[in-house]
């Protein structure tokens, strides 16, 4: 439970970490933002398919595996049709810090819900190693998502501190999130290769969904593909040498 909880913490203070340079500077380049989005969705895609998918095939079957990847992907499919995810970098609403600046912040939180299950369910797993290595995964993704958080509430006239510690707060959630998810697995064992293959499916639809495409859209699309190569080599050798 210990290295669950320090795990899930880590995870989900990425967020807040990738917030610390908006104390310093305002803005990323896209070059190099896109990058390391591209970079983190290579790191997901390997955590998915080298990590989770084996994983609930070792101790259930394809149908296990095909219902739980088909689980996570409409479970998130559905919340984002309810809670719309707004690309804070492209978007060209006018929003200020008001209600409608606040549903921004909840339903980037909301989203972080999954993420935090995946860990969760990922430390209820018979390897051992592969909770920390979702763990790492999860964090790489949370932390250019705080930097633009952040980003985005300075552009609403929030201070620099403000705008980083509601930044870190989005991320928290996951906390929770990954302590419910570990408490129903363990609870139910039979539940962990259904909750392995949510979570991939779920990292494979913010893959797909969200990073990909994000990477590619400011004409930066040759570095970012490199770059999701790169990432993607890293998490493989990161599961070997686990």
């Amino acid at each position: 439970m210990q290295t669950l909880l320090w795990g899930s913490v880590l995870s989900a203070l990425a967020t807040g970490v990738g917030a610390l340079p908006i104390l310093f500077f305002k803005r990323m380049s896209h070059h190099w933002r896109d990058i390391l989005l591209a970079f983190t969705a290579g790191i997901m895609m390997a955590a998915a398919t080298f990590s989770l998918m084996p994983q609930a095939l070792a101790s259930s079957d394809m149908w296990v595996l095909c219902l739980g990847v088909a689980s996570g992907t409409i479970a998130l499919t559905l919340l984002e049709q309810l809670i719309p995810h707004i690309d804070l970098e492209h978007t060209r609403m006018n929003i200020r810090m008001d209600e409608k600046s606040l549903l921004v912040l909840a339903a980037i939180t909301l989203h972080n819900l999954p993420e935090g299950l995946s860990v969760g369910v990922s430390y209820s797993s018979e390897d051992q190693q592969l909770g920390g290595l979702i763990a790492f995964a999860i964090g790489l993704q949370n932390a250019p998502e705080g930097f633009l958080i952040a980003l985005f509430l300075i552009h609403q006239q929030v201070s620099r501190w403000k705008a980083f510690l509601l930044a870190t707060l989005t991320g928290s959630v996951e906390i929770v999130a990954a302590l419910a998810g570990h408490y129903l697995t363990s609870l139910i064992a039979d539940l962990v290769p259904y909750g392995l293959s949510f979570a991939a499916g779920a990292m494979l639809f913010i893959v797909y969904k969200e990073l990909i495409p994000e990477s590619h859209g400011d004409g930066h699309a040759r570095a970012a593909t490199f770059s999701f190569i790169v990432g993607l080599l890293v998490m493989i050798g990161l599961i070997e040498w686990f």
